[in-house]
């Protein structure tokens, strides 16, 4: 018998013959209280898609080539970054993202007998410089490497609440770099929305603000642009969310006549990750890290499992690295073309959330823009309005954390682990906007474990 003879001998069952079965079988509960729950996002997800149901075709065109396991550097020492760097290729990294915060560091030096072929460097400044720019993209030039600068001012200005110098001066330069550079320079700085608590649907409409900020605001842009994101733990709704930040931005861009896709790095949120039964976080940034992949990432930065209160370290790099290179080697997840195309489910979320996006985008516009509505505070009132909703899943238990708010061992013990400060730091200064804080869902019951240890 056939594969095809197999399969014709079942009868096509339709949508409503599917829904009356689950009627019946619900035995007089309602169907909509019992099996129809709703999103932060406002959308209303069925127990089953059909395709009777669904006449969608999107086309995100989230093709199979593979993406890239990124390994983070924090440049301090320059020498031994450049080691560290060698070292991460030679055991599984395919890109390198350096932190760079001085003007002062070598380029030369860092990138002293780093393989060029085939591997992508990204160098992340948190400062904002023409002269090492030029730099950066002279390097490049002259040695054929695969760079990418990553730049943001209207990040710098989220995150800090201040520009780096003024709206006018950043922006003059940011003209300035577009004019001299031919390597990749801009970034939006996405996954901060994530991680201070917006909902899927304000992440989408709030990083397509902010590139038309850019198209506004820059002459010509000539480079692909690099959408960094934060990947939470919501599986198939963050499929979702990359395959609609594809599209949206592929509408948006054509308007400009930029023709060129979007390159987008993602990484696991910090939003529900957790200080004690810290290994947990290695199945949340496992799960997370395969809704990127699937989503259609061109690159994955993963987040150690002790990234929130150790310094980084051989053993959190290399566990984080060696997730990335299962899902890889050993899952093929980077095998198949378009993996999420033609479910119903994923297209439908795709579809709803871009569309609840574009919506939310064009009341941005209509009200001023992202600069305008973040000088006035509406996005971080509609920012923290989500995220106390879902604080407030939390503390109540709805939303479960497995290990800190659902089964927590009481005889963990955390105070003497800590190298880092895992919590919300309080910094009081004047600044031209109420900057947008991150803060993970755990930090108050952490904060009071801690005071309790002994």
């Amino acid at each position: 018998m056939t594969i095809k003879k197999i399969f014709t001998e079942f009868d096509s069952i339709s949508a409503k013959q599917w829904k009356q079965q689950i009627q019946f079988e619900l035995k007089g509960a309602d169907y909509n209280e019992t099996l129809v729950w709703e999103s932060p996002e406002g959308i209303k997800v069925k127990p089953f898609y059909h395709n009777d149901d669904t006449n969608v075709n999107l086309n995100a065109n989230t093709s199979n080539a593979p993406f890239t396991i990124v390994q983070n550097i924090f440049v301090h020492d320059v020498k031994k970054s450049n080691a560290r760097a060698l070292d991460s290729l030679q055991r599984g990294a395919e890109s390198v993202r350096f932190t760079i915060e001085s003007e002062s560091i070598s380029i030369e030096e860092l990138m002293q007998n780093l393989p060029l072929e085939n591997v992508n460097y990204y160098f992340n400044l948190p400062f904002l410089s023409i002269e090492f720019s030029n730099k950066i993209n002279d390097f490049a030039t002259k040695n054929k490497a695969n760079i990418i600068i990553q730049i943001d001012p209207i990040g710098q200005l989220v995150k800090d609440g201040n520009w780096f110098e003024n709206l006018e001066k950043d922006f003059e330069k940011l003209n300035t770099i577009t004019s001299k550079t031919t390597v990749p320079f801009l970034t939006i700085s996405s996954g901060m929305y994530q991680n201070a608590g917006a909902n899927i649907v304000q992440q989408l409409a709030y990083t397509l603000a902010q590139v038309n900020e850019y198209f506004n605001r820059i002459s010509a842009i000539n480079q692909p642009i690099t959408i960094e994101v934060a990947v939470g733990t919501n599986y198939f709704f963050e499929i979702a969310k990359l395959r609609a930040l594809r599209l949206l931005f592929n509408t948006l861009a054509s308007e400009y006549n930029h023709n060129f896709d979007c390159h987008i790095i993602a990484t696991p949120t910090k939003r529900n990750k957790t200080l004690y039964d810290y290994n947990v976080n290695m199945l949340r940034t496992t799960t997370e890290c395969m809704s990127a992949i699937l989503g259609g990432a061109d690159a994955v930065a993963n987040l150690p499992y002790d990234a929130l209160y150790h310094k980084d370290n051989e053993f959190g790099d290399r566990i984080s690295r060696n997730q990335l290179l299962i899902l890889k080697h050993e899952s093929y997840f980077d095998k198949v073309n378009n993996p999420a195309d033609g479910t119903y489910y994923i297209e439908t979320l795709t579809e709803q959330l871009a569309e609840k996006a574009l919506e939310l985008f064009k009341d941005i516009e209509k009200n001023g823009g992202l600069i305008s509505q973040l000088i006035d505070g509406t996005i971080q009132r509609k920012i923290n309005e989500s995220a106390q909703k879902e604080q407030e899943l939390f503390d109540s238990g709805k939303e479960v954390l497995l290990g800190t708010n659902k089964y927590p061992n009481k005889n963990d013990q955390m105070k003497n682990d800590l190298d880092l400060y895992p919590f919300v730091k309080q910094n009081a200064r004047k600044t031209l906007i109420t900057p947008i804080i991150e803060k993970r869902l755990a930090e108050k019951v952490e904060q009071e474990r801690l005071s309790q240890e002994q």
